[in-house]
């Protein structure tokens, strides 16, 4: 488990206990989208309270799911930033109910599902440890049932809108990390004038460097160029040993 879904899902059950413990906690915490400017603060305390025991265990369970990948791949505060995000923008979907009171961290946690969908579309699932679900099939399955709620259709009690809300503000958000992101330089860099000793001397480095992007699938490609930010950033001995393996797959195995 990676550090921040660690103290993410501690939090949680940390608050969880608290409102057993405290008649009222739970109400004071919920966010009523009417009352945003009156308690600006609850769009954000709503995310660690829950109404039962299921709830904080289906959300902590996804958050286990799905978040340390997706932790991995963005880093800490950038993962921070899409949990949180994804999260004050399902609130903030919320004002088409405003008097319902909302709890929950589903709105952050389906904004981290959507992110692990898109950064890895082909990672199954088991239903009942028996039936394999394709990751972009499980979220998009997700994304339907809460239109269906928000619809009417299905169960109430489910805040479908918040859900919906995470689900489109992680989007944007990857989108604009993704236009800010460096290996969106890189790649720059390396499409119209890849300068030779960018990565200084070694066979390995020049294998590394000399990685046909053009034809890897957009998620490997992504990785790669990321990879190679990294080393002209901090150096080759930063990567990983799971770093290096990837850079080497994709690079070929060196010959004889």
């Amino acid at each position: 488990m990676t550090p921040w879904v660690r103290r993410l899902i501690v939090a949680n059950v940390l608050v969880f206990v608290a409102e057993q413990l405290v008649p009222g906690l739970m109400g004071a915490l919920a966010f009523r989208p009417i009352l945003l400017f009156a308690q600006p603060w609850t769009i954000v305390t709503s995310l660690f309270a829950h109404a039962s025991i299921l709830h904080i265990v289906f959300n902590m369970l996804s958050l286990y799911w799905f978040g340390p990948k997706v932790e991995e791949r963005l880093g800490g505060p950038t993962f921070l930033g899409l949990y949180f995000a994804s999260g004050i923008g399902g609130g903030l979907l919320s004002f088409m109910m405003p008097l319902v009171p909302i709890v929950g961290a589903s709105g952050a946690i389906m904004g981290i599902a959507v992110a692990f969908a898109m950064y890895w579309p082909r990672d199954r699932f088991y239903f009942w440890g028996a039936i394999p679900v394709d990751a972009w099939l499980l979220v998009l399955i997700y994304v339907l049932v809460d239109l269906a709620g928000a619809w009417g259709i299905g169960g109430s009690g489910i805040a479908h809108l918040a859900h919906l809300g995470g689900a489109a503000t992680a989007y944007i958000y990857l989108k604009v990390m993704e236009l800010r992101s460096p290996a969106r330089r890189w790649r720059r860099k390396v499409t119209t004038a890849p300068a030779p000793g960018v990565f200084g001397e070694g066979d390995q480095l020049k294998r590394w460097r000399g990685i046909r992007l053009d034809d890897l699938h957009p998620i490997n490609r992504d990785e790669v160029l990321r990879l190679l930010e990294k080393i002209q950033r901090t150096g080759p001995r930063s990567l990983t040993p799971e770093e290096r393996a990837t850079l080497d797959r994709f690079a070929g195995a060196p010959s004889a």
